[in-house]
């Protein structure tokens, strides 16, 4: 593991070197969550920032039915339709 010193400046900014940057596979806008721990050690943790209307998709609930789904797909449970017509007769007579 690499140890790198970083001096922090009059305003509390550091940099990221370049190469630890891509080591993290960091960019610039990314989000970064600051962690401090009992012994002072700070620790960086990149972070995905998740836009509210977009939320739902990473519900367990939602992910559940993705695998449900994703499981449907590699097992051969799913049905083509050439037309619109062919999909909703199909619909009807499998209603549950």
């Amino acid at each position: 593991m690499e140890i790198v010193l970083l001096q922090i400046r009059s305003s509390g900014q550091i940099t990221l070197p370049a190469s630890i940057r891509r080591q993290a596979n960091l960019e610039a806008g990314d989000t970064i969550a600051v962690t401090v721990e009992n012994d002072g050690s700070i620790r960086l943790t990149p972070k995905l920032i998740i836009d509210r209307a977009q939320a739902y998709f990473w519900s367990r609930q939602w992910q559940e039915g993705e695998q449900e789904a994703q499981d449907d797909i590699e097992n051969g449970r799913v049905h083509r339709f050439d037309n619109l017509e062919d999909a909703l007769q199909f619909l009807d007579t499998n209603k549950t």
